[in-house]
């Protein structure tokens, strides 16, 4: 496979200056994830040729005036009084990486795999001085011969997938047609009911607790591995047929691939311990255009003594569901009332001991279009780093439909043996990217 050729990386700041002695608080959801960062790539096959360079230098202007109107994303972090983190919003920009490479970007996909694709998004840690480190990167490769990918990468602190993923697409907006069809909104999370004498839901609460509580140094030494398994829309029916009637595709595939994996893990009564990620946006009555991490994780509850057999996939499914109809408005706000009373100074790793299955069904990642007719050909979604049990993602398949995309990342032995699952493999997916082939 081609290699990726790093070009420049230079700092770009917005069109417009920030007010000074701007200041973003920071929330308990956003402080919790301190310690993991997220890194997307889109691809892309524009129809209009250029000269090379001349894509990069097109967008590396419309992302300064995109960023006029994200203060929090071209500012430093900075510690309060108290000890927390905030924002200073002071126009230090992004940094952006320019890279190429040889070849179209659809041989690239045909051979691409977790290691190469990390390649197409650059990181740094923060260094031992975060105010003069950049919270957020771009990268944007071109292919010689054809095709584009663009590469995001970010503190998770300051985003989560979804406000990612409209950043994204502000500046594909503002690329396309010169202005932000949905501007962000920076608000605060909205502030606990006084009075609220109902009964905690300790579910979500005791999770994050066990996390601080645990140790922070979960991360496997194993190799990892990412494999991407397309759905199609039949094969979704499919699942769901095994599954239960009235469940969703999150529902019905997380189960699926709940029980293989607890299989593999050697799991002998039960499941595996599994935490589910949901936005809570719509619970929270917030608008989709809300800018801060707004992602809750809750672990699935089993059922006392349950040993009703890994292969069923109904039993586990009905567990996910349950789980996820009772994220209700008071679980949500009693959670974000512990972050903020806890105020964790050592935040944990937020996907160490259990598995953990991100729900992205609603991320829209395919309205973030650049040029006219060119809809991403895909794109990928990592939360770092990884490790622990391991990490399932769910989101939708490019070209519309029902159509679904399970990205899963675990130890690279355990990866193998869920490609040679047999209960998958009935369903025939596409692997587009692993193991590079049919599952048959």
């Amino acid at each position: 496979m081609a290699e990726v050729s790093f070009i420049c990386k230079r700092t770009v700041i917005s069109t417009k200056p920030v007010e000074p002695g701007k200041f973003s608080p920071l929330s308990g959801l956003d402080r919790i994830m301190e310690h993991n960062h997220l890194r997307l790539v889109f691809y892309y096959n524009l129809p209009m040729r250029r000269r090379p360079g001349e894509l990069t230098k097109k967008l590396r202007e419309s992302i300064s005036e995109m960023l006029s109107a994200f203060p929090v994303v071209v500012g430093r972090l900075l510690r309060t009084p108290e000890g927390h983190w905030s924002i200073k919003c002071n126009d230090a920009g992004v940094r952006m990486v320019e890279a190429k490479v040889n070849g179209t970007v659809e041989e690239w996909l045909q051979n691409v795999d977790r290691e190469k694709e990390l390649k197409l998004v650059y990181w740094e840690e923060m260094s031992h001085k975060p105010y003069f480190w950049s919270t957020f990167y771009v990268q944007i490769t071109e292919f010689e011969c054809g095709g584009l990918a663009i590469g995001l990468s970010c503190t998770h602190m300051l985003s989560d997938p979804i406000c990612a993923t409209m950043l994204m697409k502000a500046w594909a907006d503002t690329t396309l047609r010169g202005e932000i069809t949905s501007p962000p909104l920076f608000l605060p999370l909205p502030s606990p009911t006084q009075g609220n004498n109902n009964k905690p839901n300790l579910n979500s609460i005791n999770h994050y607790k066990s996390a601080t509580q645990g140790s922070s140094a979960l991360i496997s030494e194993m190799k990892q591995a990412t494999i991407s398994l397309h759905f199609n829309e039949e094969m979704v029916r499919n699942c769901i047929a095994i599954a239960g009637a009235g469940l969703t595709p999150f529902e019905a595939l997380t189960a699926l691939f709940w029980t293989r994996i607890s299989i593999i893990k050697g799991v002998q009564t039960g499941l595996a311990d599994m935490c589910i990620c949901l936005d809570t946006r719509q619970v929270l009555g917030l608008d989709r255009s809300f800018f801060g991490n707004c992602m809750m994780c809750k672990k699935v509850v089993q059922l006392q003594g349950d040993e009703s057999g890994l292969n069923r996939v109904a039993e586990a499914a009905a567990l996910i569901q349950e789980a996820v109809s009772r994220m209700e408005r008071d679980e949500v706000m009693e959670l974000i009332e512990w972050l903020e009373r806890e105020k964790c100074k050592n935040p944990p790793l937020m996907n160490g001991a259990n598995l953990v299955c991100v729900n992205l069904e609603s991320v829209g990642s395919y309205s973030v279009v650049f040029e006219e007719n060119a809809m991403p050909l895909r794109a990928s979604y990592y939360i770092e780093p990884a490790g622990g049990a391991g990490q399932l993602v769910v989101l939708p398949a490019g070209g519309g439909g029902g159509g679904r995309v399970v990205a899963v990342t675990l130890p690279e032995h355990e990866a193998q043996k869920l490609l040679e699952d047999a209960l998958i493999r009935q369903f025939a997916p596409t692997v587009i990217m692993g193991l590079n082939k049919k599952v048959s």
